[in-house]
């Protein structure tokens, strides 16, 4: 046998142009679906600024995307056990090998993070209502929109062994219509829902989906209905996976940080009102376009995983390099809406909320092909279990971001600075990305 060398990747690569058949690599109604689920959230995204920006002031507006913001971020707390979890069913599938005990500590996670919700929107309530001119049910709308925020960390362990077990379709399909009632609950405020009912319907939506979910995933060996010996089963996960936790819950800490840093330093720098808004609508725009990235990754996951168990190198890179093709179809029509007229745009979505500067704009295209360039590279490692790297990758990346808005928060620059320190440290960190995978998986199945 040839040793490997990294000449190997390149002409995988080659042989990628020029034989590559994408029905061979992913399921075409499964793209349909999950390019709905991942562009419907970057819409429901921009209508909620819109609307928000419509019924609520300013102040109580910028309040709203703190707390949002804080609730989307619970699913990093994760802390890459559902990855874990992800590769272990998704071994034993493959293998076709009992599921049952993996299945019982999925179920144990999911209802752990569902009590966890519970209580840090008990805590949300208890802060909210400790301060000034806040009545008890202002405090419970910010606690039932941080719980609806938050519940996608348990919805996310559904969503990883659902694709273990080859049930993707079903779960893209419950989350396409979680989008569609979503977006319509949103505009039903624009006609005179209240937001009080707003709130509540979100929040009743998710036991409904967790319950169908829940249902199919048991059937298919996936989750169990038992919930007696929840920290048992939990205590069994931690002393089988420990190293791979810590590894993964370095990850995820870092991917927290590095995500919401600026909606910690920017209110404390410039304040709140416009300047949040601001930076939110930014940063729903790459982050949204961050899910679409993440959505076309995807894709290639069930097709990745089983080429990086069968040692298939060129399938792995085939399906790698699809994954980017993918990744960058809705950045060039999300950076070409904003080249034609940002400013309409943004005016259209913001009202008097806030005006966006045009120095944003340039910001946001660079972080925008930056999210194509990592989201590829950042799947292929956590899906195959590299997870030693990523965690090291995570310590480097919140060196960099913290330096980099260090600098912007001790020179005293404002949003457009801080988004700008933001962007630069994204490309460095997506580049180490692009390294480690190639130095990494895809060297790896080459031998």
């Amino acid at each position: 046998m040839l040793a490997p060398t990294m000449s190997t990747v390149p002409k995988a690569i080659s042989g990628w142009v020029r034989h590559s058949r994408l029905a061979d690599l992913l399921s075409f109604r499964y793209a349909m679906l999950r390019g709905w689920t991942a562009g419907s959230a970057l819409v429901a995204g921009l209508i909620q600024t819109f609307v928000f920006a419509r019924i609520l002031s300013p102040e109580r507006f910028s309040v709203f995307i703190l707390v949002g913001a804080v609730g989307v971020s619970m699913w990093l707390f994760d802390l890459g056990l559902s990855k874990i979890l992800f590769v272990r069913l998704r071994k034993r599938y493959l293998a076709g090998e009992d599921t049952l005990a993996i299945a019982a500590q999925a179920n144990a996670i999911a209802s752990f993070y569902a009590l966890l919700i519970t209580a840090a929107a008990a805590i949300c309530f208890a802060v909210m209502v400790s301060r000034p001119a806040v009545s008890a049910w202002d405090a419970a709308e910010f606690a039932l929109f941080f719980f609806f925020s938050a519940f996608n960390l348990a919805w996310f362990v559904l969503r990883n062994v659902s694709v273990a077990v080859d049930e993707y379709i079903y779960f893209e399909s419950l989350e396409a219509c979680r989008r569609v009632g979503y977006i319509a609950l949103l505009l039903s405020m624009l006609a005179g829902v209240p937001f009080a009912a707003f709130v509540i319907v979100i929040n009743l939506g998710w036991f409904v989906l967790i319950g169908l979910a829940g249902a199919r995933l048991v059937r298919k060996r996936a989750l169990t209905p038992q919930f007696r010996g929840l920290f048992v089963r939990l205590r069994g996960f931690f002393r089988e996976n420990w190293q791979s936790s810590l590894r993964t819950g370095t990850h995820a800490a870092g991917e927290i940080y590095i995500h919401n840093v600026l909606y910690l330093v920017v209110p404390l720098a410039v304040g709140l009102g416009a300047p949040t808004i601001v930076l939110d609508t930014a940063l729903k725009i790459f982050l949204g376009t961050l899910n679409l990235c993440s959505a076309a990754c995807d894709l290639l996951v069930p097709r990745q995983t089983a080429a990086y168990a069968a040692r298939d190198s060129r399938t792995l890179v085939r399906a790698t390099m699809t994954a980017v093709g993918l990744c960058a179809i809705p950045v060039l029509a999300i950076s070409a809406l904003l080249l034609v007229d940002a400013k309409a745009l943004f005016a259209l979505l913001l009202g008097h909320a806030a005006v966006m500067p045009a120095a944003v704009v340039p910001i946001l295209l660079v972080l925008l092909a930056t999210a194509a360039a990592k989201s590829a590279p950042n799947f292929l490692l956590q899906h195959t279990g590299y997870f030693r790297e990523i965690a090291r990758l995570s310590i480097v990346n919140v060196m960099v971001m913290t330096a980099s808005v260090g600098v912007a928060f001790f020179a005293g620059l404002g949003v457009v600075g801080f988004l700008a320190a933001y962007a630069g440290a994204f490309v460095t960190v997506a580049v180490l990305y692009i390294i480690i995978a190639i130095r990494g998986p895809l060297r790896d199945v080459a031998r």
